[in-house]
């Protein structure tokens, strides 16, 4: 699952057909508890779940998988060059890094010639606005072109969470000047059947302004 929205990537088939992955070595980024790599197992893959978590990493354990489990830094993969056919990641990594071509610099050094790269974040344009379901998120709060980081501190002072934010130009020339090429943007529609909210997702935000971006890239 992509996104918030519902896309699957059964349906979407943006790494490819689900029949073709069997055999693929793919590397999943910012992998949490390791929910796609299980999916990529499931279809035959062989994927590698890569997070800075030691945390996240632990509940990817206890859930179980017979696949490897890496704990380690986006920014400096521990892997070979052109190790992996395909990487992935949902809402993973990309979003909590001020300097995104380093990760994408590294991605494309370990992905084969005509690699897939495949990544979901929040649609930069959210940030406009404030992240509540109900109509108080529908009312822009907020400059789109501010790049300020979001950041949350603890009792100490300290930063605990920071999230960074891009414009959709900043993502494509990101994308273009780490040496891939972008296939293809899609931005998933709010489905009908889709009645939940989490967080400042809701169908009532999701019906009018685009929640995620997904970007399909390829090594050139």
């Amino acid at each position: 699952m992509w996104c918030p929205e519902g896309l699957d990537e059964v349906e979407a088939e943006l790494l490819g057909p689900a029949e073709e992955l069997k055999g693929k070595e793919v590397l999943e980024i910012g992998a949490g508890a390791a929910q796609c790599s299980r999916w990529l197992a499931a279809q035959g893959a062989r994927p590698v779940a890569l997070d800075l978590s030691h945390r996240q990493l632990q509940h990817a354990l206890r859930i179980g998988g017979s696949f490897p489990l890496v704990c380690a830094d986006a920014g400096a993969l521990p892997f070979a060059d052109a190790s992996f056919d395909l990487a992935c990641s949902a809402y993973g990594a990309l979003p909590f890094v001020a300097d995104p071509r380093l990760v994408l610099g590294e991605l494309r050094r370990v992905l084969r010639p005509g690699g897939r790269f495949v990544f979901s974040v929040t649609h930069p344009v959210r940030w406009a606005f404030p992240d509540e379901p109900g109509p108080e998120g529908l009312s822009v709060s907020a400059s789109y072109f501010d790049r300020t980081p979001y950041v949350e501190q603890g009792e100490d002072g300290q930063a605990v969470y920071v999230e960074h934010h891009r414009t959709l130009g900043d993502r494509v020339r990101d994308i273009v000047a780490s040496g891939f090429r972008l296939v293809d943007l899609v931005e998933p529609e709010w489905p009908s059947w889709n009645t939940s909210e989490w967080g400042g997702w809701s169908p009532l935000r999701g019906n009018l302004i685009p929640g995620t971006a997904v970007f399909v890239c390829e090594r050139d």
